[in-house]
């Protein structure tokens, strides 16, 4: 690591434990219906009375759950129906997916350009991991839209403190190496917070390190990996051939999935359901 990324890493962390930068939250309701899932006794029915608390996300969910993603026969029409039938825990990883978008909010205008290309980037690689997942057996399609989202998070930290650095923030390229280099150390910081699980956590750790292996199947961190490298994501030469994540899911390396028209299609109905 860089000696002015360690420098700076080493400034957010103490101003994160003083407050005077604060990491991003979840809404109130994204955290109330997590709780709740946890719960064994949680009914549909109360799952959907929280959801009312928020009428924006709500509606977010009812639209979604009648989009082309999920097929449904006849139209979804309000909240108990939604989650009787998507299931509690799916309109859990779906509720904190659809509120991820309220984390992105800048408080000026430069900050707000990065904020929305960082927003674009994360929505374009969990469109592509929830594709991927629906092809990898054991993987929840919600789980690796989740998965996507998240895999950049620490990005927002860094750029808040970088503002109040011009050198810094004016150098795209020196702020680019800082974000590349710390994403993952402060992301964890973010999920720690959030009590998000191991899995999750990992995803933040590893997404930018293609020399991640494991034993067993393919896991969250193999397809955002994917989703970045296909996806165009990545700045640095990356030798797709040396990349386990391929092999874990059986991929060849010269097929640009992203390019096949049926994934295409499911791509852009994932991408719309988010920016919606």
């Amino acid at each position: 690591m860089t000696e002015k990324a360690e420098q700076f890493f080493s400034e957010l962390k103490s101003a994160v434990e003083s407050d005077q930068l604060i990491l991003p939250t979840l809404p109130e309701v994204a955290l109330k219906i997590r709780e709740a899932v946890e719960s064994e006794n949680t009914s549909a029915q109360q799952v959907a009375e929280t959801l009312t608390q928020d009428a924006s996300l709500s509606a977010r969910l009812i639209q979604v759950s009648n989009s082309p993603l999920y097929r449904s026969r006849t139209p979804i029409e309000d909240l108990q129906m939604a989650v009787t039938r998507l299931g509690i825990r799916m309109v859990r990883d779906l509720v904190i997916s659809l509120a991820m978008k309220q984390i992105y909010q800048a408080t000026s205008d430069v900050l707000d350009e990065h904020f929305r290309r960082i927003w674009n980037t994360s929505v374009e690689v969990a469109a592509i991991c929830r594709m991927l997942a629906t092809t990898v057996p054991g993987i929840n399609p919600e789980q690796a839209l989740l998965a996507g989202l998240i895999h950049n998070i620490g990005a927002l930290p860094i750029l808040v403190m970088a503002e109040d650095d011009n050198d810094l923030f004016n150098d795209g390229e020196a702020l680019g190496q800082v974000i590349t280099e710390l994403q993952g150390r402060v992301g964890i910081l973010i999920l720690e917070t959030w009590n998000f699980g191991d899995a999750m956590i990992d995803v933040t750790r590893n997404a930018l390190n293609f020399s991640y292996d494991h034993e067993g199947g393919a896991d969250l961190v193999d397809l955002v990996q994917i989703a970045l490298l296909q996806g165009g994501h990545v700045e640095t030469d990356v030798d797709w051939g040396s990349v386990p994540a391929f092999a874990k899911l059986g991929m060849d390396t010269e097929v640009n999935i992203v390019e096949i028209e049926e994934n295409k299609e499911i791509i852009e109905s994932t991408k719309q359901s988010l920016m919606a």
